[in-house]
């Protein structure tokens, strides 16, 4: 069966209509798909195939069932021949046969009758051309075409995909096809087009930019991150390529890849303007602490850039937090002082930058003085700005300016645990502990709210921290109520969930799809349809897995009442398993995260 939709390498002789495989100039056969045996072409484009699988799906198959095949038979590499042509069931690349007279003429007709809109007429002639010559591009791609003007987008997209396949060195069928895959949102079929767009057309940038953003959708960030170097290879003056490129790498921890890269595109590029890589190269350094390493690069391009140009400001701010890192703050200051108040308009980040670099390594004061030409700058309160510079008084010493700031903090950050905790500790060495339980006690209209997960996100009174703080206060004051008022409650909850979690750790399951579409394989070999010989028959191995497929399927549905039962029973929201999670999950996370693990919260439970 196989046989007869895949070819091997020229085992039958060839039709008139179309060729067989292709031979390389270097010998080697290549896969080229054909319709053979009793496939109806026609089938394949306008009936659903049982297996649930696209065409593209199906087409793919094929080809890696052939590698797989000619793999296994490890056939020598063809010969090609001029003299004895009977020693090759092939055709040389380039070569074509003519074509029929009689297609000819149909073929013709078809187009005529499209050209004027008859449209029924031109579909019925086609499908004669098709019946006559199965492996001719020319009839499908005219039928994609009728079938886009009449609107019936899936007929027409399978058509076009049959005539790609049928004339793969064709670039703008597949571009085609990738335009019209991604309109339907279909990544998997849009992503299988464009590489073979690609093998059509390599010099294509855009498409190799296309398969790079496509990577990115598909959440796979490694072969993205690959794609955008390969671009920045082939193209060295896209630098967003380069850019994009980094930020993947970035993203997946390979940091040392990123600047590897990096430092690879200046070598090759010492006559450049290098001026967008050396920055992204220094960013990557800095992040990494290798501030040594950057400045050497940043100072290596500013003294090719000479001083008849302007130097870029995020040129000059990052060689000065480079050497304030590297101690030598008088030379930072003397890159610093390009920054001035208008700049907190119109280079924000740069100020941010000095400062958080500054308070990084302890200069609380020169950090503050770029924290508050920020806060000049501000139309009104900046709430993350005001906690930066709270704790930079409070490391200071000036605990009364870091609570004025806090309290600013808190009042534009309203949610912020961190900044309600830092300001009651404030409270507490002052010893105004009322005032503490004030800012972390829940404002008196929530006391009836609802406190399930959905408004736990926005209820900063909700949570563990705030919790936990709150009855150390009241058991430094002697207010055994109120200790047990606040901590019982979170105890509580973070015990019953921590036992509920340790009841499905580790529990690693396969998804639902992934067990229904190994069941699938039981289902495929009852069938019988004209797609039959697209699936090969299951092995034993494939049979077996579905079979345990099929058992732990009912497995799971007999076990899910009973789970769900259980976790109700416990006051837990509980999430089906229906979903494609790998486990079922509990929804709510302990209060109190990792609270049973510290030996003083085991002496808290017991005072509780």
């Amino acid at each position: 069966e196989i046989r007869s939709e895949v070819n091997f390498g020229g085992d039958e002789e060839q039709e008139e209509d179309g060729d067989d495989v292709g031979v390389s100039d270097d010998g080697e056969a290549e896969y080229e798909f054909r319709f053979r045996g009793e496939m109806d072409p026609l089938s394949f484009a306008e009936d659903e195939d049982a297996s649930g699988l696209q065409p593209y799906e199906r087409f793919e198959w094929m080809q890696h069932h052939y590698e797989e095949e000619m793999a296994t038979k490890q056939r020598p590499p063809l010969q090609p021949c001029s003299r004895n042509r009977a020693n090759v069931r092939g055709r040389k690349r380039g070569s074509k046969n003519k074509l029929n007279p009689e297609v000819n003429k149909k073929l013709g007709n078809a187009t005529l009758h499209y050209a004027h809109g008859r449209y029924e007429e031109a579909i019925s002639v086609l499908k004669e051309v098709i019946r006559l010559a199965p492996n001719l591009s020319d009839p499908y791609h005219t039928l994609g075409l009728i079938y886009t003007a009449i609107n019936d987008n899936k007929r027409a997209l399978n058509f076009y995909m049959i005539a790609a396949h049928l004339s793969p060195k064709n670039a703008s069928l597949w571009k085609l096809l990738v335009s019209r895959s991604i309109e339907q949102g279909d990544t998997g079929q849009a992503n299988y087009c464009l590489n073979k767009a690609i093998i059509a057309d390599p010099e294509d940038t855009g498409l190799l930019f296309l398969r790079a953003s496509l990577y990115v959708e598909l959440g796979e960030y490694h072969k993205a991150a690959e794609a955008y170097e390969k671009i920045t290879n082939r193209c060295p003056d896209k630098i967003e390529a380069l850019n994009e490129a980094t930020l993947l790498y970035k993203r997946c921890g390979q940091c040392q890849r990123a600047i590897t890269m990096l430092e690879g595109y200046l070598k090759n590029h010492v006559h450049d303007d290098n001026l967008g890589a050396v920055d992204l190269l220094a960013s990557v350094l800095m992040e990494t602490n290798e501030y040594a390493r950057a400045l050497e690069h940043i100072e290596h391009i500013l003294q090719a850039y000479g001083t008849e140009k302007e130097v870029p400001l995020n040129l000059n701010i990052k060689a000065g937090i480079c050497h304030a890192h590297l101690g030598h703050l008088g030379t930072a200051e003397a890159f610093f002082a390009v920054l001035k108040p208008e700049d907190a308009h119109t280079h924000p980040d740069a100020i941010v930058d000095v400062a958080d670099s500054l308070m990084a390594i302890g200069q609380y004061e020169s950090s503050l003085k770029y924290y508050f030409m920020l806060e000049e700058a501000a139309d009104k309160n900046n709430g993350s700005l005001c906690l930066k510079i709270a704790r930079c008084y409070v490391l200071l010493g000036e605990r009364a300016k870091g609570i004025e700031y806090y309290y600013k903090a808190v009042q534009e950050l309203d949610n912020s645990i961190d900044a309600r905790l830092g300001l009651s500790s404030l409270l507490l060495e002052d010893d105004r502990s009322d005032e503490a339980i004030s800012v972390l006690s829940p404002p008196s209209e929530s006391e009836s709210l609802d406190t399930t997960p959905s408004t736990s996100k926005s209820s900063w009174w909700l949570s563990g921290k705030i919790k936990l703080k709150l009855a150390q206060i009241y058991k430094s004051k002697g207010s055994i109520d109120g200790f047990v008022d606040s901590l019982f409650p979170v105890i509580h909850e973070t015990m019953l969930l921590e036992t509920v979690h340790q009841k499905f750790k580790n529990r690693k399951r396969l998804s639902r799809s992934v067990l229904s579409e190994r069941v699938k394989v039981l289902d495929d070999q009852k069938t019988d349809n004209v797609f039959q010989g697209f699936r090969p028959v299951a092995s034993s191995a494939v049979l077996n897995k579905a079979a345990r497929a099929k058992r732990l399927l009912q497995k799971k549905a007999a076990e899910k009442e009973a789970n769900k039962a259980a976790a109700l029973a416990a006051g837990i929201e509980w999430n089906s398993d229906d979903s494609d999670d790998e486990s079922p999950q509990v929804s709510r996370r302990p209060p109190l995260p990792d609270f049973l693990k510290d030996e003083e919260s085991h002496l808290l439970i017991l005072e509780v």
